[in-house]
């Protein structure tokens, strides 16, 4: 619940009317007087259920005062406080309201508005509240400080009251009892093929107090199977949770957190209270964690962690403990850090204060997209409690006004873990609203429209050797052709040779794959989709090994204007690769070679080929390549295009092509139009 003010009994005591001197109660019945009195006596006993105050017995206690005289009023205000304390909302408001009854002006300062206009806020009673706290600020002998409290107050409520005028679609599903439990279960996370699904349970230790461990539970057609535990490596006695996924699946960053002996678990090492840690799967198996490198861990809390979809931005949430109101209360901010060269992670910089609020921000997801940010808050307009919010990143940097979910998606209660599918369309988040198994349950539910993000899909890979059909582990880069930005940089599988990474769709992209030993393959491609289709990309990356002089390298992502060899900027990045390798292998000598289609007249295609094959050997001698280690050479339409087909390979020659429906033949001319190169010697 979102309450501004919690007064403790023992603070009312002492600075509102229910204080009472001896002698000086509203009743003469000294029964009553006897049974409040003992209601007091009653804090000292500890609740076995809860370790608290026994605030139960103490407002028995006002009970039977009240039946002794109805009109009591200071036994409906102190029912009212131990109720609040309690969290019997309900039973606090009906108290107060009723003291408003016996006599509105008993409390001078004011206060039971104060009160009342909180719980209402918390329960849901916006309207009762505004017109509360809008009282409150007529008192005379109020807390002037607190009228800024009542007017954000008023300025929740009518949101609220707004929002739910205006609902948004939402029909939320229970995961069901393969992932719900009777203990809390939150921060979820996927892995990038979305088949199974990680997230954290509090479960029951033997101290009584509990700890959170992580459980996966996988995907089974149209329900989640039972979570299990994930390894002993991994969970340890003491607290891990809000895990999020690096772009390549196999890369998982998690918060673990120091127990009252100053010990993480698993002889893991920390700065203090709680560091994000790292684990690496090899084949099937997650390496022991260690801690972040870099410098995002710091002596304050350090949690909830998000990998933006390119593996090089981290989200987290930072907190410091600060004191309010006597207690100790955690105060959390997003922060945002950058891997470094050297595999470290940079200072973290805090996001600004139109995001981060005075009050807490949790819960941090940054989507496959890379630009849309969702995170719970306590501090931003909304329905009460921590809800969801969403900001997207502008093309200048920036980011966009910070805008609530809606209403049901946020409600009274606590939302929080949202997390959004790589599709946009889906999303699952924790809540404590009624009708779970437990406090806080998983629910999926479907995005509405106007909080999406851009839609992502998966793309798988599979790197071998071409000519040994051995699987490799080599690197690989996708890069937006249309920024020259690189948006993944991974490795592939040592084992498998296999990778999967998430794209957002409509960009072009190149993918460009190196191993030492081998030469660099590319390829581009358009996930410019135009249907709804969530189905991954796959591409297969045969490498061709230095010593198979005989091969051609396609280089796919070189382009040039219409009828032109003048090289098109979205080229340079794949020609700086190939500078790269050439000064790598510093004694290799290649030819470059110029590919045309048979459209148009013959001599004029020889000539632009030509061109077009000295245009790429003069970017690269420019870029400091030897020029005696490169020649050129056109083919015109002389050489058309080999492809694999139904087990067959043929040529894309003028007559096979003409053969072809109309999109076809496009694509075929398409592959004809290359730039490539043959190694001359090494």
């Amino acid at each position: 619940m979102k309450l501004l003010f919690l007064f403790t009994f023992f603070f009312l005591l002492t600075n509102c009317a229910v204080a009472q001197p001896r002698g000086q109660w509203s009743t003469k019945n000294k029964k009553a007087i006897k049974y409040v009195e003992s209601s007091r006596m009653a804090l000292s006993q500890v609740d076995m259920m809860t370790g608290l105050p026994n605030y139960k017995n103490a407002m028995a206690y006002c009970d039977k005062a009240i039946d002794k005289d109805p009109l009591f009023i200071e036994a409906y205000l102190m029912k009212a406080d131990y109720a609040t304390s309690a969290g019997m909302s309900n039973e606090a408001i009906s108290a107060y309201k009723k003291s408003l009854e016996i006599n509105p002006n008993f409390a001078k300062t004011g206060y039971v508005y104060l009160e009342l206009a909180n719980l209402e806020w918390a329960a849901a009673q916006y309207a009762d509240a505004i017109v509360n706290a809008k009282k409150y600020k007529t008192i005379p002998a109020a807390n002037k400080d607190y009228f800024k409290d009542m007017d954000w107050l008023i300025a929740n409520c009518e949101f609220a009251i707004n929002a739910i005028k205006n609902p948004v679609p939402f029909t939320p599903i229970n995961l069901g009892t393969g992932v719900n439990t009777s203990n809390p279960e939150y921060f979820p996370t996927l892995t990038v093929d979305q088949k199974e699904l990680l997230f954290t349970r509090h479960v029951r230790d033997e101290s009584g107090r509990g700890q959170e461990d992580f459980f996966v539970s996988k995907r089974e057609n149209d329900h989640w199977a039972l979570g299990e535990s994930m390894p002993g490596n991994i969970n340890t006695p003491y607290n891990e949770g809000a895990p999020t996924f690096a772009p390549d699946g196999r890369t998982l960053i998690f918060v673990g957190c120091v127990n009252e002996g100053g010990q993480y678990g698993s002889g893991r090492r920390g700065y203090g209270s709680c560091d994000l840690f790292v684990t690496v799967k090899n084949g099937n198996t997650w390496l022991d964690p260690i801690n972040l490198p870099g410098a995002v861990n710091t002596r304050n809390w350090e949690t909830q962690p998000s990998l933006s979809s390119d593996g090089k931005t981290l989200y987290f949430i930072r907190g410091t403990v600060r004191s309010a109101g006597g207690k100790n209360k955690r105060n959390g901010d997003i922060y945002v850090s950058k891997l470094q060269k050297d595999g470290g992670w940079g200072v973290a910089e805090k996001l600004p204060d139109y995001i981060n609020t005075p009050l807490s921000e949790s819960s941090v997801l940054i989507h496959p997209d890379g630009r849309t940010l969702y995170f719970g808050s306590n501090g931003h307009i909304g329905m009460g409690g921590t809800d969801l919010y969403m900001t997207q990143m502008q093309p200048d940097g920036s980011w966009s006004k910070v805008k609530n979910l809606g209403y049901p998606i946020n409600t009274e209660n606590d939302e929080s873990s949202l997390l959004v599918f790589a599709n946009g369309e889906l999303a699952i988040f924790a809540s404590d609203r009624p009708g779970g198994n437990g406090s806080l349950d998983l629910y999926g539910f479907e995005m509405p429209e106007n909080i999406r993000p851009t839609k992502t899909i998966y793309m798988t890979g599979l790197v071998y050797d071409k000519a040994t059909q051995k699987k490799l582990q080599a690197n690989f880069s996708l890069v937006d052709l249309a920024t020259g930005k690189e948006v993944v940089f991974s490795q592939s599988d040592y084992k498998t040779g296999e990778f999967l990474v998430t794209l957002p769709i409509d960009r072009e992209y190149a993918l460009l794959v190196d191993k030492d030993g081998y030469q660099p393959y590319s390829i581009n491609f358009d996930l410019n989709i135009k249907d709804n289709s969530d189905k991954p990309f796959h591409q297969n990356v045969p490498l061709i090994s230095l010593n198979d002089m005989d091969e051609e390298i396609v280089l796919k992502n070189v382009f040039f204007d219409i009828d032109s060899y003048t090289i098109r900027n979205k080229s340079f990045v794949e020609l700086d690769k190939l500078v790269n390798h050439l000064k790598k292998n510093n004694t290799m000598k290649i030819e470059l070679q110029g590919h045309t289609d048979a459209q148009g007249d013959a001599e004029r295609n020889m000539t632009l080929s030509t061109n077009r094959a000295k245009a790429v050997m003069e970017y690269l001698v420019n870029h400091g390549i030897e020029s005696f280690r490169l020649s050129y050479k056109g083919f015109g339409e002389s050489k058309p295009s080999t492809i694999e087909k139904d087990g067959k390979m043929i040529s894309l020659t003028e007559d096979y092509i003409s053969t072809l429906p109309a999109e076809e033949q496009k694509l075929a001319n398409q592959e004809n139009r290359r730039t490539v190169y043959i190694v001359k010697s090494l």
